[in-house]
């Protein structure tokens, strides 16, 4: 399939009239002015602008049904505040019909990711938003998802179990990763020197644990507050962790903290109310001030929080907080695909990559409230097709 006659956003450049060629399930070509031969099977976009598919790097769809109350919600292990075997691949329905509000709204992968009851939730993976069967949407699991503050205190409080304070919240964390380190040493013991060495036995939380200290894997904290942002940056140092912050409300407040430390923020919800202690410090300027720190930023929904539809306009909104519409547009994008640590297949349109695009038409913002792609594809075939005006 070819896509002529478009203003491409390739991530990089901006190409004014271009042309993307899809063999398969990849973009295989990528030019600029109008190609000698145009194949029957092409689209014209009549000048309209090409974007590569969005993605909300944290939301918790499939995993939390549309709708539904207990039945539909697998978000939370919340049995057990140290849980990093669960995984969200296991717990998500991609029939929910959230997954095809996503794709008409142009968003074509996300990370869904286990909830923040527990001090450690499990594994998250980033999915396509197109298919039937959970295996053929996955791209990666990318990382292990951790909680500090209000909502794994909240919860076991509750209960009148551990953990009611941040001090036995991280002290877990702390626990698991030892635990975790010590197996993996036992491990290497073992395949190094079998005749004199024992294997452990078998712990189904420390093997989780492992691809996250051999870096392979990175370690994504919800925070809201600064000082817990701190606190993850703390043990990130003590286990060598590749980190990612979720949330980081109050991360206007240590911007530059932030930026020493290199560490990325995945921020939102942004269109939502001061809805708990810990989000008292929500602004709107807090993805500028990082951005113009030198944090590398991405927008996310965290839905269900906010429906899914809205994270270009939760990324709208960070402009009326300060950024610019081309930094926005990065933050559903190149951003996102290099947090989640998927930049070689989304997040771009280039040679090679996964044929993941949206097409608007010609002066359409992508991410007005009243907007809506004329065109979606995902991984070569096309989910949504209108007439072009």
């Amino acid at each position: 399939m070819l896509i002529y006659n478009a203003e491409i956003y390739t991530g990089n450049e901006i190409i004014p009239t271009g042309w993307i060629e899809i063999t398969d399930k990849k973009i295989s070509a990528v030019g600029k002015g109008i190609p000698d031969t145009i194949p029957e099977n092409s689209l014209d976009a009549h000048k309209g602008t090409v974007y590569a598919g969005f993605i909300d790097a944290h939301t918790h769809l499939g995993i939390i049904e549309d709708g539904l109350d207990f039945e539909g919600d697998d978000c939370n292990e919340s049995t057990d505040p140290f849980t990093p075997q669960m995984r969200a691949i296991d717990g998500i329905n991609p029939f929910d019909r959230c997954f095809e509000e996503a794709r008409m709204r142009g968003i074509t992968t996300v990370a869904s990711s286990p909830g923040s009851a527990n001090p450690c939730g499990g594994e998250i993976c980033a999915i396509k938003t197109a298919g039937r069967c959970i295996d053929d949407m996955l791209i990666k699991n990318v990382g292990i998802k951790f909680a500090l503050g209000e909502n794994p205190k909240n919860v076991y409080n509750g209960r009148e179990e551990t953990p009611i304070t941040r001090m036995a919240v991280t002290a877990i964390i702390r626990e698991g990763l030892h635990k975790s380190q010590r197996y993996t040493h036992d491990m290497d013991s073992y395949y190094s020197d079998s005749d004199n060495y024992e294997p452990p036995e078998y712990d189904i939380k420390c093997e989780a644990l492992m691809p996250l200290l051999d870096r392979k894997q990175k370690a994504f904290f919800h925070c809201h507050r600064a000082d817990d942002i701190c606190t993850a940056m703390r043990i990130a140092k003590e286990f060598s962790l590749d980190i990612v912050i979720i949330h980081g409300t109050e991360g206007y407040k240590i911007a530059d903290i932030l930026a020493e430390e290199e560490v990325p923020v995945i921020c939102g919800p942004v269109i939502c109310d001061r809805c708990k202690p810990e989000m008292r410090g929500l602004e709107l300027k807090n993805a500028s001030i990082m951005h113009e720190n030198g944090v590398k930023i991405a927008i996310c929904t965290d839905h269900t929080v906010i429906p899914i539809q809205y994270l270009p306009l939760s990324a709208q909104a960070t402009i009326k907080g300060g950024l610019t519409f081309a930094e926005a547009i990065k933050a559903l994008t190149t951003t996102p695909a290099e947090i989640l640590g998927i930049s070689d297949r989304v997040g771009s349109i280039a040679e090679g990559m996964d044929a993941d695009l949206q097409i608007y038409r010609k002066g359409q913002n992508p991410l007005d409230l009243m907007s809506e792609p004329f065109f979606v594809m995902i991984d070569g075939k096309t989910v949504r097709r209108e007439e072009t005006l």
